[in-house]
């Protein structure tokens, strides 16, 4: 690992200058603690300056005209107050928070049990030599609910079952990286990803006050990563099969130094009997966790549908999507059980569970790793609820909606530039959540002023995110990827592993965006209940309302 720093800092070129201007950036926490100062002060200059909008639905009960919102200094006494009395009320009610504890509570025991990582060395294990790379790729991207288990287990894994079959491994380990970190938000099902971002876009609309009734649903991108999933698997092994590896050029063998020391877990560690059994056990768990949502969905009068929804409501402005709502809004819980039961089914039958307590102290130690996230989530909690408080948020967005319409351009491009403005973001700041968290609380309402949904904002923002994670170095995993590398071509620096992931972020960013552009263009939705498209409800507000105090 010392090698590869050190080769990080003599990195030179355009790659150098990014990297060395990220490393410059202090921690994401900090970020939003200098963010929050900086915001203080303009939000004193804005309400000195008398900024303001109208409100682009509220209208005032009193003169009936369209309601003002105007800058709020967030020194004055009512914010004051309110930043010290409410601190724990702003922390605890950041949305994204009570998502991604409960998901990764279930998670936390699927991955310690082995169950993730088993699962994923079965599926890749005995492919045919020609679908070795999309099998790869697919259980790569799947794999993204695993978290740290689809880089420490797959990706030196793919370079073993490459050699194995006279592929050059460093192929396999470009596949498996590009699947992992490059399709990051591409799956076939939503996981803890679709949890923590809709958590933050929640948080931005309700900032933003611009439709109270709006809540967040995980699914809300569920078609979409589906199909995405199926765009960037031929991508990917297009660029391995035709691109990358040929570039590599003929395996002729050679020693992997260590495969199981102490960089990583053994990529074959989890085989054998009581593994096999441990998987079809977790099978049968997690056909018992479907079938029992299942059942509270379609047997009669059970909770997850609420049959009373639509009484009242004309049947053109109902669907079946409105009385399921309390099943979409119960797939955090459904995630949380799926991973703890077929971590705990696994974990038995493998013999990694003995008791109970083994399961308990597998959910403490996912609370423990979370501890940074905590942290970061207070920053931002307070972060977008002073943005809020201020009123610049709204303003911000309700001017530059008008001046982005102002510009002519159709909004399917309007959105194909925010993915490749996270895209580049993304080089600098690693973050997912802390990039979203910054971005969210403007672009969010500001797209949903031009008619775009909450959904529609988050899956363009995940599409860059993604794309360009497996070329910076500020990736958090980038020098554990080195590592693997190296140990099949003991000369591959970090130029070395950026120019082989090169080709995959710009197809993956080209064909994502394309993808996007054109799913808003035709107008499908990007989930269940959750169009692309977005109308403003209109608002009746006091006139002593918040918006101007």
């Amino acid at each position: 690992m010392a090698e590869a720093t050190a080769e990080t800092v003599q990195q030179g070129g355009f790659l150098g200058w990014i990297e060395r201007t990220g490393n410059r950036l202090p921690d994401p926490v900090f970020i939003f603690l200098y963010l929050i100062i900086a915001l203080v002060v303009i939000s004193i200059i804005a309400a000195l300056s008398g900024v303001s909008a109208l409100h682009p639905t509220a209208i005032d009960e009193e003169t009936g005209s369209t309601a003002v919102i105007s800058a709020v200094s967030l020194l004055s006494p009512e914010n004051i107050q309110r930043l010290w009395v409410e601190m724990p009320e702003t922390f605890t009610h950041f949305h994204p928070l009570g998502y991604v504890l409960v998901v990764m509570l279930g998670a936390g025991v699927a991955e310690r049990s082995g169950f993730f990582a088993a699962g994923m060395a079965k599926a890749v294990k005995g492919a045919p030599r020609s679908l070795l790379t999309p099998v790869v790729a697919l259980v790569a991207m799947i794999g993204n609910h695993a978290a740290d288990a689809g880089y420490v287990v797959l990706i030196p894994l793919a370079g073993v079952l490459f050699a194995a079959a006279g592929r050059h491994p460093l192929a396999g380990i470009a596949a498996a990286f590009a699947g992992v970190s490059g399709g990051f938000s591409a799956n076939v099902s939503p996981g803890q990803l679709d949890a923590l971002l809709f958590g933050i876009t929640e948080e931005a609309v309700g900032a933003s006050a611009l439709d109270p009734a709006w809540s967040a649903n995980i699914a809300g991108n569920w078609y979409f990563i589906v199909v995405m999933t199926f765009v960037f698997l031929p991508i990917i092994w297009y660029v391995t099969d035709k691109v990358i590896e040929p570039r590599l050029g003929s395996w002729r063998g050679g020693a992997q130094a260590g495969v199981g020391d102490d960089t990583s877990p053994d990529p074959t560690a989890h085989e054998g009997a009581r593994a096999s059994k441990g998987l079809r056990n977790a099978g049968i768990a997690a056909l018992l966790v479907v079938a029992l949502w299942a059942l509270m969905v379609f047997a009669p009068g059970t909770p997850l549908i609420n049959e009373a929804a639509c009484e009242g409501i004309p049947a053109t402005e109902c669907s079946i999507h409105t009385e399921l709502d309390p099943f979409y809004k119960s797939l955090v819980a459904a995630f949380f059980v799926l991973f703890l039961a077929t971590g705990w089914a696994y974990g038995r039958a493998a013999g990694t569970i003995e008791d109970h307590r083994d399961l308990v102290a597998m959910m403490a130690e996912a609370m423990k790793d979370m501890g940074y996230y905590l942290v970061l989530a207070f920053a931002a909690a307070h972060f977008v609820a002073m943005f809020e408080w201020s009123n610049l948020g709204l303003i911000t967005a309700v001017h530059g909606a008008a001046m982005i319409e102002s510009t002519g351009l159709p909004l399917p491009l309007v959105i194909g530039l925010m993915v490749i403005f996270a895209a580049l973001l993304n080089l600098f700041v690693g973050s997912a959540s802390a990039k979203w968290a910054l971005l969210a609380p403007i672009l969010v309402p500001m797209l949903m002023l031009l008619g775009i949904s909450p959904e529609g904002a988050t899956a363009a923002y995940r599409v860059g995110d993604s794309a360009t994670n497996i070329i910076t170095p500020l990736m958090v995993y980038f020098p554990l990827i080195l590592v693997f590398a190296q140990r099949w071509q003991t000369d591959f620096g970090l130029g070395s592993l950026t120019a082989m992931m090169l080709p995959y972020s710009i197809w993956l960013l080209i064909s994502g965006t394309a993808l996007i552009v054109g799913w808003f263009y035709l107008g499908i939705p990007l989930g269940p209940d959750a169009p692309v498209g977005y109308a403003l409800p209109e608002l009746s507000v006091p006139a002593e309302a918040t918006l101007t105090e």
